[in-house]
């Protein structure tokens, strides 16, 4: 079960860091990040790429709850704590992101493209809920892949411990969060919603 997590892990994980380059690119305005999600969709939007991502991700959260049901007595150090905590977090954030992606396509007739996935983000007071939620879901992946990382590197790299490298990890992803969250509100000033889409934030 470890060898099935971990592999569907990876399998999300690739999926995963295109999707937030993609956001990155938010910084230079939607257009350029619906450009880039263009061709990106190429690779990972037909039916072969989404089945294998939906069966990852249905693996991920059922095979992590269970570890976190084994684990729940045991004691854990910083990074044992924080791969349960992030887990968790994972496993709720991706069960209603992908249940509200899957709906705004097949019962919404949506494109869930950059405007879907930032609506409430730009919308008062649903950003307030939008915010940490998204926030905390780039925290808890950088957070999952340090502590993961503590617990398989043993030797060190490039002068760092494994360690040092893992708390650089999370940091990182702390940055990346603002970066993003910058990119995606236009700087905290809001981007303009498409009409098509007031029926996500009830306008």
């Amino acid at each position: 079960m470890k060898r099935i997590h971990y592999l569907s892990g990876i399998t999300i994980t690739i999926f995963v860091v295109l999707h937030l380059s993609n956001h990155v690119y938010s910084l230079f305005g939607p257009n350029a990040h619906l450009d880039l999600m263009n061709d990106l969709r190429v690779v990972y939007r037909n039916i072969i790429a989404e089945t294998i991502l939906l069966f990852a991700v249905a693996i991920q959260i059922i095979s992590g709850i269970r570890f976190v049901l084994k684990k729940r007595n045991s004691k854990s150090d910083f990074f044992g704590k924080l791969q349960i905590w992030t887990g968790l977090y994972l496993a709720f954030f991706l069960l209603i992101h992908v249940s509200a992606v899957l709906s705004g396509r097949l019962i919404l007739n949506l494109d869930t493209n950059f405007y879907f996935g930032v609506a409430g983000l730009n919308t008062f007071p649903l950003n307030l809920f939008f915010m940490p939620y998204y926030g905390l879901a780039i925290i808890s992946f950088s957070g999952h892949i340090s502590a993961v990382h503590s617990k398989k590197m043993k030797s060190k790299l490039f002068g760092m411990g494994s360690i040092e490298q893992s708390y650089g990890i999370f940091i990182i992803g702390i940055i990346l969060t603002l970066v993003i969250l910058y990119g995606l509100t236009n700087g905290f000033h809001g981007v303009e919603i498409p009409k098509e889409y007031d029926i996500i934030t009830g306008k």
